[in-house]
């Protein structure tokens, strides 16, 4: 998987037709006119590459049928989902958007799908854990309360005007870097044309002698489990609930489902997650996984693993489930007020008129790309969630500005080896690199060095000391193969790990570079620490 996923620079691909000279003075395109990049999608890849290849002197137009920019991470997924969570460990003051939003670097790095579920993630996962905060820690550090009551309105209202701003912002950022901007659903007609038909009624064609697929995900569908987005939700669905759900089951135990589940548990849902297979985040390490459930089991989290769906019943006030074990058995009932049907993403391709041009996907449905992103039609590339690889919105990002430097005749480089992932719950759990398990399986000879938070001063400061940090290094050369953090802010400090892994550093260099006292990240120094030597505060 690893030669499949990465895209390195190798043979460059050139094409002439589209170097340009600086043109940052060109006003807006119309439709008809030839562009050099069509982008179909406005998501996390889609936008970045469109604005990516503005800034390369590149004509570009981007056709998205939302008609609004960001795609599921900033419309309904990551940011607004973050709302309801503080991010940030330090009490008793929240930082309101936990996301990094980086305007210059373009990168919405906690961006998890095609649109816009990462921003509403974002938002929800921040309130809901300052009103967790407020109802059962602030008590121990003196700050009591009368009355503490949710205002799911208001909270919703909060998520809304986190996604609304963002979401502007993008357009913002097509005017200034002179992108054209079609509101609508995009169809080839051939390889270098794109019918729209526009969200006025209209329709009109636009074309490109280089034309992006960055049309994202949809939620994977489940057998004889239909999504009313009422009873029955998918992610954006768990996003706009009208009340608190008395009992929230979750079909499905990855990043996605652990995520929604936090939010209704932290506002008073009794949360059981049904899953079929024996763990949590399969692609997790194994150990930080175990620590990672108790935790959540600490936090009320009910678990049914090994177990599979058969049957629904939604004539009731609520709903029904058929439960029975993954291997065949007795079957039992479980009752729930909503059902969050989180197995998984697929490719969302429908509609496109891939058959159209000949454009070729594989089994899953994912479209098949060369190591410039592009298909087996000349001048049609895809990237993201619409492609093999990481279904995250970072790495579509990256994804995106990589293919657009190999059309301008650049050098792009893509490495999903180093692609970090980050669950959004409390704590978060970050990793990238090989798991334990992995580098095991290949065979390598390793050292293990940890560090647990309960040893860390700030942790122990601010009374949110679960978790810890793990570092895996070869023992030869001491080369990091992996890291991965469990600790309230373990997705913000996962980057400098990320940084080591890019250019090969070992646990020592990280051991000997000075960090700040007091702060988290020194955990992750002392777990450097502990797998070249010795640490110090343990």
């Amino acid at each position: 998987m690893a030669s499949l996923a990465r895209r390195r620079a190798g043979d460059v691909f050139r094409p002439e037709a589209v170097r340009r000279a600086a043109v940052f003075c060109r006003g807006f395109a119309a439709a008809a006119d030839e562009n050099d990049v069509v982008v179909i999608g406005g998501g996390p890849g889609g936008y970045v590459a469109a604005i990516k290849a503005a800034q390369l002197g590149l004509k570009t137009t981007c056709i998205e049928k939302r008609g609004t920019l960001g795609g599921t991470c900033l419309n309904v997924g990551c940011i607004p989902s973050k709302v309801k969570d503080r991010l940030i460990p330090p009490f008793p003051f929240p930082i309101p958007l936990a996301c990094s939003i980086c305007l210059l670097g373009l990168c919405f790095r906690f961006i998890l799908h095609q649109f816009l579920y990462v921003p509403c993630l974002q938002a929800l996962l921040h309130s809901s854990h300052m009103y967790h905060e407020a109802k059962h820690a602030f008590p121990s550090h003196g700050v009591k309360f009368s009355q503490l009551e949710i205002d799911l309105p208001a909270m919703m209202a909060q998520k809304d005007k986190a996604v609304s701003g963002l979401t502007r912002g993008i357009e913002g950022l097509f005017k200034k870097n002179k992108v054209t901007y079609v509101k609508g659903f995009g169809k080839f007609v051939s390889p270098s044309e794109v019918s729209v038909d526009t969200l006025e009624g209209g329709n009109t064609v636009v074309k490109g002698k280089n034309i992006i697929i960055a049309t994202g995900s949809d939620v994977k569908s489940l057998p004889g489990v239909t999504i009313d987005e009422k009873k029955i939700v998918s992610s954006t669905g768990a996003l706009a609930l009208p009340e608190v759900p008395k009992k929230l089951v979750v079909i499905g135990a990855g990043y996605i489902g652990l995520e929604m589940g936090s939010v209704w548990g932290r506002l008073g849902s009794e949360v059981t997650v049904v899953e079929f297979a024996p763990d949590i985040v399969p692609s997790m390490d194994g150990e930080v996984r175990k620590q990672f459930q108790r935790m959540l089991e600490k936090q009320k989290m009910k678990f049914m693993l090994k177990t599979k769906v058969v049957g629904v019943d939604t004539s009731g006030d609520g709903v029904k489930l058929t439960l029975e074990p993954a291997a065949g058995g007795e079957q039992s009932i479980l009752e729930a007020d909503v059902v969050l049907v989180s197995a998984g993403r697929v490719p969302y391709t429908a509609g496109l008129g891939l058959e159209t041009i000949g454009v070729q996907t594989d089994k899953a449905g994912r479209i098949e790309v060369d190591k410039h992103f592009m298909t087996n039609v000349s001048g049609v590339y895809a990237i993201g969630d619409a492609i093999p690889g990481p279904m995250l919105a970072h790495k579509a990002e990256e994804d995106g500005v990589a293919c657009v430097e190999f059309i301008a005749g650049k050098e792009g480089h893509v490495d999903y080896d180093m692609v970090p992932g980050v669950v959004y719950t409390h704590p978060e759990v970050a990793s990238v690199g090989k798991t334990e398990e992995q580098v095991k399986a290949l065979g390598v000879s390793y050292r293990v060095g940890k560090f647990p938070f309960m040893a860390n001063s700030r942790a122990k400061a601010i009374d949110d000391a679960d978790g810890l940090v793990k570092i895996l290094a070869e023992k030869e050369t001491d080369k990091i193969l992996g890291v991965h953090i469990m600790a309230p802010n373990a997705g913000e400090l996962i980057h400098e790990a990320v940084l080591a892994l890019q250019y090969g550093a070992s646990s020592e260099d990280i051991a000997r570079t000075c960090h700040a006292h007091p702060t988290m990240s020194e955990a992750v120094k002392e777990a450097a620490m502990a797998t070249y030597d010795k640490p110090i505060h343990i």
